[in-house]
C-alpha cells in the first residue's frame, strides 16, 4: 500500500501581496523620475498675487531663460554665457511666427542680471517677453473692510 500526497485545496481568493509589491516599487520609480523631466533650470521664482497663466512656456519647444541668484544664466537645462544670448536666441527663434522668450529669475537675484538678461534677449529681436512667476499662498480667507473716511458728528 504506497502513500499518496495530496494537493493543498485550491484558494478562491486573489493573492495580492506581490501585486502590491509591484505598485510600491512602480511609485518608487515614478517619485524618482518625475523631477528629472522638468525641461528647464529649476529656480525659486518671486511669488506675486495676481500672476497672469503662462501656458505657452509649458509647452516643449518654448524658449525659457533662468536666472540664477548668483548671477548664472540657463536657456532650458543649459548654463549660457550672457555674451551669447542673442546668437542662441536668434537661433531658436528662427522661422518663427510666435517670437516670445520666457524669463524666469529667482525670488533673490540681482536686479541688474535681469535687466542685462531682458537687454540681450531684445537685442536678439524678440517681439514679446514673459517674466514668469509664482502665485502667492493666500493664508485664510480674503476679508475686506470698508473704511470709514470722515465720520464726524454733528451738534
Amino acid at each position: 500500500m504506497g502513500y499518496k500526497v495530496k494537493a493543498p485545496e485550491l484558494m478562491p481568493d486573489i493573492n495580492v501581496v506581490p501585486m502590491a509589491d509591484i505598485m510600491l516599487v512602480m511609485l518608487i520609480i515614478f517619485m524618482v523620475i518625475t523631477p528629472m523631466l522638468q525641461k528647464g533650470f529649476s529656480v525659486e521664482m518671486a511669488k506675486t498675487d495676481n500672476p497672469r497663466d503662462m501656458k505657452e512656456a509649458d509647452k516643449d519647444d518654448a524658449v525659457v531663460l533662468a536666472v540664477t541668484r548668483d548671477g548664472r544664466f540657463y536657456l532650458g537645462n543649459q548654463q549660457i554665457p550672457l555674451e551669447q544670448v542673442v546668437e542662441q536666441v536668434s537661433e531658436m527663434l528662427e522661422g518663427r511666427l510666435d517670437k516670445t522668450v520666457y524669463v524666469k529669475s529667482d525670488a533673490r537675484a540681482r536686479y541688474g542680471d535681469v535687466v542685462k538678461i531682458v537687454d540681450e534677449i531684445r537685442a536678439a529681436g524678440v517681439d514679446q517677453i514673459g517674466l514668469l512667476t509664482d502665485q502667492r499662498e493666500r493664508k485664510g480667507p480674503l476679508i475686506s473692510v470698508p473704511a470709514v473716511a470722515g465720520a464726524t458728528s454733528g451738534s
